[in-house]
């Protein structure tokens, strides 16, 4: 008799990858069987992330567990951040004035 790791995914939701696989037609198996590794992947480091954000909380603080999510996945940086960020590259090279561009960047929401 075989024994599950305690972090597999159901097979339900292996299903709903492969349906929703943007690469499912393609002509190598190995990039489907790919993309399946990658989501079964994800899928197990976020039960590891959960579980361990559910002991911090228990343990130390709802603070500590936020704290620890946020640090292992950052959000990307808005696009008025990588804008913002591009701008300074500019500037440093001293080319031109581009204080309009970052006061107008700087204005925008995120």
């Amino acid at each position: 008799m075989t024994q599950e790791h305690p972090i597999t995914p159901p097979p339900e939701l292996v299903k709903q990858w492969a349906i929703s696989s943007p690469i499912q037609h393609s002509d190598e198996l190995w990039v489907y069987e790919l993309f399946i590794a990658r989501q079964a992947s994800r899928w197990g480091a976020d039960q590891e992330l959960e579980a361990c954000c559910e002991f911090d909380a228990t343990v130390y603080s709802t603070d500590c567990a936020d704290k620890l999510r946020r640090h292992r996945r950052p959000k990307p940086p808005s696009l008025k951040e990588q804008a913002l960020e591009e701008v300074g590259v500019f500037e440093g090279m001293g080319t031109c004035n581009i204080d309009i561009i970052r006061r107008a960047l700087e204005s925008l929401p995120d």
